[in-house]
């Protein structure tokens, strides 16, 4: 293109030019627009840089700004480098309407007050974007306290706000900051890393950029902080972008460090640029060794990129000409200061093309060098971030985070959300953490030279000492703590201090902790919600509830009634309808068969209550014939054998080991009585009693095992108390003593049971509550408790809580029995009555009879004997044949019964001729043998219907 077409635009570059990192980011400027235009030779228009020294400085930024604004009269300023600088020129370039496009001001400070400028674009990400990986690594680890180094800058302070706001929703807080002075001495710095030691966090977070940082560091590891198991230190961004360009002996100082930085995928084109860079700066500058190109560097070649696409956009059809070259000038500004009241800073022009121009870098897209570029909001989105960790002469990738996955150890297996959020330390590859260590660091730790001792709370009391004992010995004035609860919380006893005092109730010591004069409470201190208000617990470490102990009375009383009381009411009813059920069942399946089941109405009723409840005691003289009676009958005596067993069992101990009686078993009946109740002195049992209704006048404190059973020996109405109300474990120490003349009612309140108090946000209270599992989980309780508990349980009295039983037995305890019964008398009902009916269908299907008569005919048949039954055949039947009749053996006057001689042989009438027309010797029949007619559908017709009934045929 002739070169009187093309139209050049000014843009301006604002950078700390003597820095090299600014160095490294001018070169890809350059190569920037030179290999933009290499690639575009069609495009009209043609940037021309313009490069001004900030000198690491405000004021030297400001400067440089206002001489490119109103001398050279830029289109666009890119730069500046430091977040501090760019507050004042994004201001110049609103004033003057030109576009700022900063590629290294990250600060969150720059947008985050007041409504976006809209002519300052961050072309780098904002460092708010890398709270929520710096707060998934702390949720991953579990740390709870997190204490922020970071250089006292806007580019430092802009993003704690946003760190502060987000440790909180993993469930961790910033108890401490550390501001460093960007030109802090060495001194300085030493002595605030010392500080930081004496404390117990042990989590780092370093905000800073890398020269200020390489010296923390290696201060840190002079004094031997680098080398220590236990820190955890977290870089941020910059830093991390910058490591390959640190020294050897910087990064040897880092050893274990995590970092954060931006993604930037890798590609073919990435890797081309790195080379033609490579060669490019170091021919340029050839003092630097070893330059290693950064994610700001990539960051400012696709601003060049993006501001010439931009530009190319605005002014491809323009053609102002001026002295034969194409140019973008300024307009004089509108309503500006008289001449000789201006200044600089109103001195200037506008851009002709300033707002089309912002209107054009909103909407550019492309494919960059460092990604998407893409600007929402006037800041670039960058969305995945690596963690590196230090090993070695750099950081070994050790995982990603995505806004999507969270931690990941691939983006190719988590390139969706499909697997959710996770903040998981197993998404991460193995970390080398300070020290050479590969245990993960639980962040917090008590320094060996801790200056600050710790300050225990325990309470002294007269009794109950097998929790708490204080014990100070008057020569030397030493105090010695022994107990349960010493000894699960051993590290408490050399933190004491060398004299002990009581600081009133529990709640009054526990407040002590709130109010910070306190550390900690060991003590047998019980869990309650209103306490958890102001302070910590951890861990239960013994079970706990509030119990009643009332004396025992001798049960003088002579029920006559005493007989009904091992069994409850609904299994007396139930036993009972089952023993009426059974008798029913058997007599069903008996009755047309067995001639103990018939005969009168009453008889039959009677025989079969008389058979279902003799089962209890003896074996009865009625036979059961029918294999369903048998089955029916052998399981109901053995659920007969299980009740009487039972029963006998329980009525005996009634009689005998049922001798002693509580008192009183409600709370309820104490207050209703007006008795009075005793509590252990500065417990919290006396709210509950308050509570619950009782007065002043009948509550009374004891202070140890002997007191209390003293006022519990007295009695309400002599002075003393009707019932103790305390913990359950005191409660069991008094029991251990008293367990022939007491009981333990309850629980009569729930409690969440005995806890360490601390303050609240403590970190110690998650270790110590993981502590307590593994011992209260293990061997090592076990052994506390025997030490402690071991003479009071080797007393031979048996636990009072087993010894009195006043439990009668309930339908619970064999429902399952009476299932199963029920279930095979049912079943076997069932199949008789299917059998029956079957039998009998016929008169069931009779259509000539109405429903009622073919009924009464079915429960007539019922009543009736069963004459296929083998006990009516063997026994009304001796002669089977005619011919049988006439022997000497058989009745003289047989049953008026039809007799038939056998599958061959005929029926006989009374005339003595063959039925079925067969002839056949005359044999002289009884008077009484009928005659019946065989018809071909097998139906028999009586002859004589007034003598046979057909029920008995």
């Amino acid at each position: 293109m002739a070169q009187n077409d093309t139209i050049l635009v000014k843009v301006g570059v604002v950078l700390d030019v003597e820095t090299p990192v600014a160095k490294i980011w001018l070169s890809c400027l350059n190569m920037g627009i030179s290999e933009f235009y290499a690639s575009h030779p069609q495009f009209s228009t043609r940037l021309i840089l313009n490069t001004r020294n900030s000198k690491s400085d405000v004021i030297g930024a400001a400067s440089a700004a206002l001489d490119l604004l109103k001398n050279v009269q830029v289109q666009a300023i890119l730069g500046p480098q430091k977040s501090s600088q760019a507050k004042f020129i994004i201001n110049l370039g609103q004033n003057a309407h030109v576009p700022i496009l900063s590629f290294s001001a990250t600060s969150p400070s720059l947008t985050s007050s007041g409504p976006r400028n809209p002519y300052f674009f961050r072309t780098a990400t904002n460092d708010a974007s890398q709270v929520r990986p710096i707060s998934s690594l702390v949720k991953a680890f579990g740390w709870r306290e997190v204490v922020p180094i970071y250089a006292d800058t806007d580019y430092g302070n802009g993003i704690i706000p946003y760190l502060v706001d987000s440790l909180p929703e993993v469930d961790a807080r910033v108890p401490y900051r550390s501001v460093i002075p960007p030109s802090a001495s060495d001194d300085q710095i030493v002595s605030e890393l010392r500080k930081l030691m004496t404390m117990q966090t042990r989590v780092f977070v370093v905000h800073m950029w890398n020269d200020l940082g390489s010296r923390l560091f290696t201060k840190a590891h002079e004094i031997g902080m680098m080398g220590l198991p236990g820190l955890v230190w977290i870089i941020t961004q910059d830093f991390t972008d910058l490591l390959n360009s640190l020294s050897p002996k910087v990064v040897e100082s880092m050893q274990g460090v995590l970092g954060i930085k931006t993604y930037v995928p890798e590609s073919e084109e990435l890797e081309q640029f790195r080379i033609r860079w490579k060669m490019k700066f170091q021919r340029e500058n050839p003092t630097i060794i070893d330059a290693q190109l950064n994610v700001m560097g990539l960051w400012a070649y696709d601003s060049a990129f993006a501001l010439a696409l931009a530009v190319e956009k605005v002014l491809k059809n323009g053609n102002e000409s001026e002295n034969g070259k194409s140019l973008v000038s300024y307009e004089k500004r509108v309503n500006a200061s008289p001449a000789k009241y201006s200044t600089d800073l109103d001195s200037f022009g506008v851009s002709k093309i300033g707002p089309k121009l912002c209107e054009a870098l909103s909407t550019t897209k492309f494919r960059g060098l460092a990604g998407d570029f893409s600007l929402v909001d006037g800041q670039l989105q960058s969305s995945t971030f690596q963690i590196v960790n230090v090993n070695g002469n750099g950081g070994r990738v050790i995982g990603f985070w995505t806004p999507q996955n969270g931690l990941t150890r691939n983006l190719s297996l988590n390139s969706s959300s499909n697997y959710g959020y996770s903040t998981s330390r197993s998404n991460l590859g193995p970390i080398i953490w300070p020290g050479e260590s590969t245990v993960v660091p639980k962040g917090w730790d008590i320094p060996a030279n801790y200056e600050k001792r710790l300050r225990i709370g325990v309470p002294v009391k007269d009794g109950f000492k097998e929790f708490v004992d204080v014990k100070t010995d008057p020569s030397t004035n030493v105090t010695e703590v022994t107990g349960l609860s010493i000894d699960v919380f051993m590290a408490a006893v050399e933190k004491l201090p060398p004299n002990g005092s009581s600081a009133g109730t529990y709640d009054e010591m526990i407040s002590q902790v709130y109010f910070g004069n306190y550390d900690a409470v060991v003590a047998d201190a019980t869990i309650r919600g209103n306490r958890s208000l102001y302070v910590d617990f951890t861990l239960p470490y013994t079970e706990s509830g509030v119990v009643m102990v009332v004396p025992l009375k001798e049960n003088d009383r002579k029920s006559a009634w005493v007989f009904l009381e091992p069994l409850t009411w609904d299994l007396w009813v139930t036993s009972t309808c089952f023993f009426v059920f059974i008798g029913f069942v058997v007599w069903v399946l008996e009755h047309r068969i067995n001639e103990d089941f018939r005969g009168p109405p009453s008889h039959q009723v009677g025989t079969s209550f008389w058979f279902s409840f003799s089962t209890m005691v003896f074996a009865h003289r009625e036979r059961v014939i029918s294999n369903s009676a048998r089955f029916v009958v052998i399981l109901w005596v053995f659920v007969v054998l299980i009740l009487t067993q039972s029963y006998t069992a329980s009525l005996s101990s009634l009689l005998t080991v049922e001798k002693l009686q509580p008192t009183v078993t409600d709370i309820d009946q104490l207050l209703k009585n007006g008795d009075k109740v005793g509590y252990l002195e500065n417990s919290y049992v006396y709210g509950l009693l308050k509570q619950k209704g009782f007065q002043d006048s009948n509550i009374k404190a004891y202070k140890s095992v002997e007191d209390c059973e003293d006022l519990l020996s007295k009695g309400s109405k002599n002075g003393g108390i009707a019932a103790a109300i305390d913990d359950s474990p005191n409660m069991k120490l008094f029991l251990a003593q008293y367990c022939s003349k007491y009981k333990m009612i309850g629980p009569i309140f729930k409690t969440a049971g005995l806890g360490f108090v601390f303050p609240k946000g403590s970190h110690l209270v998650g270790d110590i509550s993981r502590a307590i599992l593994n011992v209260t989980e293990g061997d090592e309780m076990k052994r506390i408790d025997n030490k402690w508990f071991k003479d009071d349980q080797s007393n031979s009295c048996p636990d009072s809580e087993t010894r009195v039983s006043g439990n009668s037995l309930s339908v619970g305890s064999f429902w399952g029995l009476f299932l199963i019964a029920g279930i095979v008398s049912v079943f076997s009902l069932i199949i008789f009555a299917v059998m029956f009916f079957y039998k009998h269908r016929q008169i069931l299907l009779d259509s000539k009879d109405s429903m009622w008569t073919r009924i009464q005919a079915v429960f007539k048949s019922f009543d009736e004997k069963d004459l296929s039954s083998h006990t009516f055949r063997k026994s009304n039947f001796p002669c089977s044949t005619v011919m049988d009749l006439q022997n000497s053996n058989c009745p003289s006057s047989p049953p008026n019964y039809l007799v038939y001689s056998g599958s061959n042989s005929p029926f006989y009438g009374e005339q003595g001729t063959l039925s079925s027309g067969q002839a056949s010797p005359e044999v002289a029949l009884p008077a009484n043998i009928i005659e019946l007619n065989i018809v071909p559908n097998n139906e028999i017709i009586r002859s004589s219907p007034d003598r046979l009934a057909t029920d008995n045929v």
